[in-house]
């Protein structure tokens, strides 16, 4: 029998308020940062070779905040280069936002962005049929893995695309997260079989390594405040818990069983620590990055 729980994607505005709600009791977009800051520059100072224009494509690139901030980092290790970046995006509303965003910084006048309101699997679709030549010198795709249905195929399409030195940056959960170990449980309640979407850094680089594809991987220490979840009929913890499951309602939709169970399993020692009277999740994240392929 079919899983009567509905996917939190097919309620957007429900989608972004878990989203951001998540933000902000996450370190997520810091260690990100903290990562863009220190180790993506020395990622990026090989790719280009000397080039006077980058072609650059964020795949899933969100309201554009860490887009933004990894561009800052492409333009000191290659100042005077000229940009295309090509936005993908599905969102309209997270698209919007990146605008505005880019609206306001008038010194990004060497980057042209061309907005693409479709998901990657359209992009590519298109991608194909223009039977353009052009090549990226950087991709990256962050947190967006899970919104597919073939990873390893979405990966090989767009590795495909890179040119000579460029470089494909990957960001997803680890496996060693709590939501690595919420999915080994919970995968067949929980994971909508249309998407990937219970998928983490060590199920890619599995992938990876049976492929022979070769790659360099960082871990992101991170961790996330799950403490309203717990309380009955509190809001927030409602919207975590949907952002946590990726289910619509699930307070409202999950049979008590599974509800008890993930519940447990998510203040269990496997998922998250105590401290301080509130339940700290761990949300760690990995970072895979892949060269053109030989």
């Amino acid at each position: 029998m079919g899983s009567p729980l509905k996917s939190l994607v097919h309620d957007d505005d429900r989608y972004q308020r878990s989203f951001h709600l998540f933000l902000e009791r996450s370190s997520e977009h810091q260690c990100m940062r903290d990562f863009i800051h220190s180790k993506l520059p020395d990622i990026l100072s090989s790719i280009g070779d000397g080039k006077s224009h980058l072609n650059v494509i964020g795949v899933g690139s969100g309201a554009g905040e860490i887009d933004l901030e990894m561009l800052n980092e492409l333009h000191k290790k290659h100042p005077g280069v000229t940009v295309d970046n090509e936005v993908v995006e599905p969102s309209s509303q997270q698209l919007h936002n990146y605008k505005v965003l880019v609206s306001q910084k008038p010194e990004l006048n060497y980057i042209k962005f061309t907005w693409n309101k479709m998901t990657a699997s359209e992009f590519e679709e298109r991608w194909k049929l223009s039977e353009t030549t052009k090549k990226a010198d950087f991709i990256h795709m962050i947190q967006m893995l899970y919104y597919v249905k073939d990873p390893g195929a979405t990966i090989s399409f767009f590795q495909s695309l890179l040119d000579k030195n460029g470089k494909l940056l990957i960001i997803l959960v680890s496996g060693e997260s709590g939501w690595g170990k919420l999915w080994r449980k919970y995968r067949h309640e929980l994971c909508n079989t249309e998407i990937s979407q219970c998928v983490t850094t060590g199920d890619i680089k599995s992938l990876l390594d049976s492929k022979g594809v070769s790659y360099h991987s960082f871990d992101l220490p991170s961790q996330m405040d799950i403490t309203e979840c717990f309380t009955e009929g509190d809001e927030k913890g409602e919207l975590l818990l949907d952002f946590l499951t990726e289910v619509l309602d699930f307070n409202k939709t999950a049979s008590p069983e599974l509800k008890d169970g993930v519940l447990e399993l998510l203040r269990h020692p496997d998922c998250s620590m105590e401290s301080e009277g509130r339940v700290i999740f761990n949300n760690n994240l990995g970072v895979i990055v892949i060269d053109k392929p030989n």
